[in-house]
């Protein structure tokens, strides 16, 4: 039997560079793959993510019972319906609604998996439910989402956690990538908010005020959900 093979980028990869038949995991732990992991739990119908909110805007306006939600700066757009609060996505607010996504950085990474067979979203919220969903699959990338191109320790980690745990299963870490990403892996709940609320990109949102300190609790604390997040 042919072993299943992990690949981890640090940001997101050029477009184009993932296979089709691959599947690919979007990791965005700050906060957007966390926020819509709690979108679709609540019954959102589908996710459309753009690099611009001008287009997410555009596609609100053509498409009818779209949501136009995401960020700028971690606030949200104006004109927008929502911003990347795991708090805003109830289930009143988007049961059976598309959510047209544009944020700064998950978004990009959405998008670059887009192409491909297979699309989950994960987060240290739904990691265990994320890793049963990988468990039968041979071709895993999992594309960080980082912050403005750089590597984002908390989404290095949440990557580094899910490749340890396949590898624990007998998936083979196939890059360097994969390799590093997996010596952050946490190794408990109190590892992953240690982590989390110490990132850099989690300090910013914490300064924003108590509504975003609260996210950053949320994002923070492991296996809150129980269902894995398809789009």
């Amino acid at each position: 039997m042919t072993r299943a093979r992990v690949r981890v980028a640090l940001v997101p990869p050029a477009p184009g560079s993932l296979p089709p038949e691959a599947c690919a995991v979007a990791v965005d732990v700050l906060r957007a793959t966390t926020t819509l992991a709690v979108a679709l739990g609540h019954g959102a119908a589908r996710v459309e993510p753009f690099a611009s909110t001008l287009e997410a805007l555009a596609f609100r306006e053509a498409t009818p019972g779209v949501l136009a939600c995401g960020e700028r700066d971690g606030r949200i757009v104006e004109g927008f319906d929502l911003g990347n609060s795991p708090f805003e996505y109830t289930r009143e607010r988007v049961s059976g609604r598309t959510l047209a996504f544009a944020s700064t950085n998950g978004s990009i990474a959405m998008l670059i998996a887009s192409h491909c067979r297979r699309r989950l979203l994960a987060s240290f919220a739904n990691l265990s439910a994320t890793v049963e969903a990988l468990a039968a699959e041979r071709d895993v990338w999992l594309i960080c989402a980082g912050k403005e191109g750089r590597p984002a320790v908390e989404d290095t980690a949440c990557a580094g956690t899910l490749a340890q745990r396949l590898h624990e299963r007998g998936a083979t870490l196939a890059n360097l990538e994969a390799h590093h990403a997996a010596k952050l892996a946490c190794h408990s709940a109190d590892e992953v908010r240690s982590l989390v609320e110490s990132a850099e990109h989690a300090r910013w949102l914490t300064s924003l005020g108590p509504a975003f300190a609260a996210d950053v609790v949320y994002c923070a604390t492991l296996d809150s959900l129980s269902q894995p997040a398809s789009w």
